[in-house]
């Protein structure tokens, strides 16, 4: 059973799964080493914005927060989920999730910004209707960026 909670990026679950994709992102990032982690901001996630730790079976297992970044335009951020636990619906349930904090705040427009080395996460954000947008940041992480309308 998924069980996601509100949290924030100090929690102790949430920092060691945050470590734990810094890590694993450092040794996977192509090519090896490159990979610039940068520590999420709490004060991000505050005010409209939401961080959820996802529990598989009473276990933290993923997270992943939203954060405002205009009143009609929200920005998903820090989305991980193990290894162990990938396929069991997390990270559906964390984005899904993120999309509706979003919409209930009036946000018109999901976005986010990954890495082309992340094949798996682009197809969960293709099969929730993700479609490729221009950058609109300067990730140095990134090389897509993806949108996803939101009906109200």
């Amino acid at each position: 059973m998924i069980e996601l909670i509100p949290g924030t990026v100090t929690d102790p679950a949430a920092q060691a799964l945050l470590e734990e994709y810094v890590a694993y992102r450092i040794r996977s990032f192509p090519p090896p080493g490159v990979y610039r982690p940068a520590s999420p901001d709490p004060q991000a996630f505050a005010g409209d914005g939401l961080f959820l730790l996802a529990h598989l079976d009473g276990v933290p297992r993923g997270c992943g927060g939203v954060r405002t970044l205009t009143t009609a335009r929200f920005e998903v951020k820090h989305v991980f989920v193990q290894p162990q636990a990938r396929g069991a619906g997390v990270g559906r349930g964390l984005l899904d999730a993120l999309a509706q904090h979003a919409r209930e705040r009036g946000a018109a427009e999901l976005v986010l910004d990954t890495h082309s080395s992340l094949s798996a996460a682009a197809a969960l954000y293709a099969a929730i209707g993700f479609e490729p947008i221009a950058a609109y940041n300067d990730n140095p992480n990134a090389d897509r960026w993806y949108g996803l309308q939101l009906a109200h």
